[in-house]
């Protein structure tokens, strides 16, 4: 029985020496997910140029675009170490404002400190590579950052229009009826002084009796020995003549009248402006009211050009700024003036800005209500920043160019672009530094992949949680060795 007992605690002590070193063997091969991978090379993966969410752990053939993969290359920094290892800085940026740029440290506009931006970096999105042949095969064309002179050209629509403070309303200020009419067409040219129309009103020649009453009266009594008689007849006589000039009837006629003694039954009414009949409301033997209008003048020596300015053209335009009208059956003659009044409403159904030209019309060339193309030729920008018009990506409130680089590698950065030039160039205010390339086409396909690669890179490096406390991998480690020392030290007693 003896010897069968210790048979079986030799062979409980081999179990258990056996279970431990088992257990010593996997816990060493055991790796915290906090620790990162043990082994210094990862498995290759394999994508494809065109379609780089095609991920896969073995090469082949894309299935979209049957195109061969190509190793995925993994996002390092080790090629942008200067030669003292250290992350080489392209330029300074404004925390605040990505597109504030600088190529020396400083402080930004709103006074806080520059922060570098290294070579792997970028601000609009994620640093892609692509190799030559992909680049060819996308039809990607770079244009140079420069220097240079802004300007443009505006070749707009205009209107003739009158000239809004010559413009004149001839009505009737007594009711009567209009015996005479001598302006009795629309665009009947009328000279100041001539004769409109004739107006019979019974209160006219009430009024034109009690003038001659009151000059016959001022006649009698103006030699009295009482001042205040003499005085008042030359008081009444002014007021009867102030009543029928109140009435537009003419110092002329009042003095005739007076003279002759007549009583006239019309009394005639008279232009008081040179210009054109553009409206007549009246016609003969009709009866008019007080402050009905008869007859609109316009004086067309003078007209108004209205030319449309579309909203993003109006930095361009200035009062005072020369214009140039041509005429639609001129043959390409055309007429200069200068930009007189820019109006400050939008038009809402046209959604442009009127800008009002001035020209001299003695010759009645210029006909309102006519349309006329008008140019204006606005000052030159000088020494700016410009890029072609297509290298700039329009994504809501941010704007995005892609900067070529060496080695087939394409940053995105955000920038800030001003106005919009003739021949598809455009300002820019910040982001760009003068001399760098920026890509004119096939910009969406970068940019799509800029904004895959950042989410791939998010997804595969993701944010490591904070470990615990006391429960990091030493102090497991720590505890499994510990379990260990107890098994060989139960195991000792066991064969002692």
């Amino acid at each position: 029985m003896r010897i069968l007992l210790k048979s079986a605690l030799t062979l409980l002590a081999v179990l258990l020496l056996a279970g431990g070193i088992f257990l010593s063997v996997n816990l060493n091969s055991l790796q915290s997910p906090l620790d990162g991978p043990k082994s210094s090379h990862a498995a290759e993966q394999y994508t494809c140029g065109m379609h780089p969410m095609i991920i896969v752990d073995e090469p082949g053939s894309c299935p979209i675009c049957h195109m061969d993969l190509t190793p995925l290359k993994a996002e390092t920094g080790g090629s942008e170490m200067n030669a003292s290892g250290e992350r080489r800085i392209k330029y300074w940026q404004a925390p605040m404002d990505p597109t504030y740029i600088r190529d020396e440290p400083g402080k930004s506009p709103m006074g806080m400190e520059l922060i570098p931006v290294y070579e792997d970096q970028a601000t609009g999105g994620s640093m892609i590579t692509i190799d030559p042949t992909t680049i060819q095969n996308m039809g990607v064309r770079t244009a140079e950052v420069v220097r240079g002179e802004l300007s443009r050209s505006i070749r707009t629509v205009g209107l003739v229009s009158y000239e809004e403070s010559k413009q004149y309303v001839i009505n009737a200020k007594i009711a009567g009826w209009v015996e005479k009419l001598y302006v009795s067409e629309t665009g009947q040219q009328v000279k100041k002084g001539q004769k409109l129309l004739e107006i019979y009103s019974p209160e006219l020649v009430t009024a034109q009796q009690e003038l001659l009453l009151a000059r016959d009266n001022y006649n009698s009594l103006k030699e009295s020995r009482f001042p205040q008689i003499a005085e008042s007849a030359s008081r009444l006589l002014a007021s009867s003549r102030k009543r029928l000039q109140l009435w537009d009837v003419s110092n002329q006629q009042i003095n005739q009248l007076e003279k002759t003694g007549q009583v006239r039954k019309t009394v005639t009414l008279f232009a008081q402006y040179d210009g054109i009949v553009t409206m007549k409301m009246v016609n003969e033997g009709m009866y008019v009211k007080p402050g009905m209008p008869l007859l609109n003048l316009a004086d067309l020596s003078q007209v108004w050009v209205l030319a449309d300015i579309y909203e993003y053209q109006i930095p361009w335009v200035k009062v005072g700024q020369q214009a140039r009208v041509e005429l639609p059956y001129s043959n390409g003659r055309s007429r200069t003036a200068h930009v007189d009044y820019l109006y400050p409403f939008v038009e809402p159904k046209t959604r442009t800005v009127k800008a009002r030209i001035l020209f001299d019309n003695a010759d009645l060339e210029l006909r309102p209500d006519m349309y006329v193309t008008v140019y204006l030729s606005s000052e030159p920008l000088n020494n700016v920043l410009i890029i072609p018009q297509e290298a700039v990506l329009h994504s809501g409130e941010k704007q995005t160019v892609f900067i070529a680089q060496s080695a087939g590698r394409f940053e995105p950065r955000l920038v800030k672009t001003g106005q919009q030039g003739e021949n598809g160039h455009i300002e820019v205010v910040q982001g760009l530094f003068e001399g760098e390339q920026v890509v004119t086409s096939a910009q969406f396909m970068l940019d799509s992949e800029s904004k895959l690669r950042e989410a791939i890179q998010k997804m595969r490096n993701p944010v490591r949680a904070e470990s615990p406390e006391g429960n990091t991998g030493e102090d497991l480690e720590s505890l499994f060795g510990d379990t260990d020392a107890d098994a060989k030290a139960e195991l000792e007693t066991l064969f002692n």
